[in-house]
């Protein structure tokens, strides 16, 4: 989000909070991207403010109301208030737990493959509605597909980014292998120590699709603790999540910090993939 915007999604989220009861007299800006992360203070709750037309708000509250309740190590919304969406000047605004992270270089990878075991159990038994991998994939080719979307992209690595999503979309597409619901971007940003454990955030993008598509966000050694994988399937998911990643970069609205420069690097290790 832009400063002017920030400003009006900080206002927003300070004025639903006191409406509940909940002091919010500062607010930290823990991330910003196409939706804000904030810790307000002295109540201190993490809320997450999007605009309005994202439509995903929803999807997250009720998927970890539904995760939480299974026992998955996922992050909970703050009990102090109803756990729902609230609307205020364009934004959408949800409240969860502040968890305070606990400093760690790294996480063991049998550890993180074992809450994201833990993570996938607990998905196995939902009934919800969610989009396939594919769908996040037809929406990176449709971004390399228009000159207008992303006008930055030399000729070239269009032709190499589309028709590396294309081949691989239609690799996995022929597999057949088992799917679930997936977290879809279990990637080290969104998987917190906290004194309470291992616990993933950051729900909205969950789908359905081979577990290794998840495995694919994961740091590398992380597969080797994870029962059952295929590695064929795993070595496909791995290129086509750079793929989808790398199109993202290049989205003329992209606002990913040192977005271009990720994307570039990115086409390079393709390339030398294809």
């Amino acid at each position: 989000m832009q400063a002017p915007e920030v400003s009006r999604a900080v206002h927003a989220a300070r004025s639903i909070a006191a409406s509940l009861g909940l002091v919010a007299d500062d607010a930290i800006v823990l991330h910003n991207s196409n939706k804000l992360t904030l810790r307000l203070l002295p109540c201190d709750v993490l809320a997450r403010v999007a605009p309005k037309e994202h439509q995903v708000a929803r999807f997250e509250v009720d998927l970890g109301r539904q995760l939480a309740a299974a026992g998955g190590p996922v992050a909970a919304l703050d009990p102090r208030v109803e756990p729902r969406v609230h609307e205020r000047d364009g934004f959408t605004v949800t409240f969860w737990t502040y968890y305070e992270s606990i400093p760690s270089e790294r996480i063991p990878p049998a550890d993180y493959a074992h809450a994201l075991a833990r993570l996938h159990a607990a998905m196995r038994d939902l009934d919800i509605p969610s989009p396939h991998f594919t769908d996040r994939v037809a929406e990176a080719q449709h971004l390399v597909a228009h000159h207008d979307l992303t006008p930055a992209l030399a000729d070239d690595d269009r032709e190499l980014l589309g028709g590396t999503l294309r081949d691989l979309r239609a690799e996995l597409g022929e597999h057949g292998g088992s799917e679930q619901l997936l977290h879809g971007e279990p990637h080290p940003g969104n998987l917190l120590a906290t004194p309470r454990g291992l616990l993933f955030v950051d729900l909205e993008t969950c789908c359905r699709g081979p577990v290794e598509f998840d495995l694919a966000h994961a740091p590398a050694d992380v597969a080797d603790h994870y029962p059952g994988v295929d590695h064929d399937v795993l070595r496909a998911c791995r290129t086509l999540m750079l793929a989808m990643i790398t199109a993202w970069r290049w989205d003329r609205d992209d606002e990913f910090p040192d977005g271009l420069r990720l994307g570039t690097e990115w086409l390079g290790r393709i390339r030398a993939q294809r």
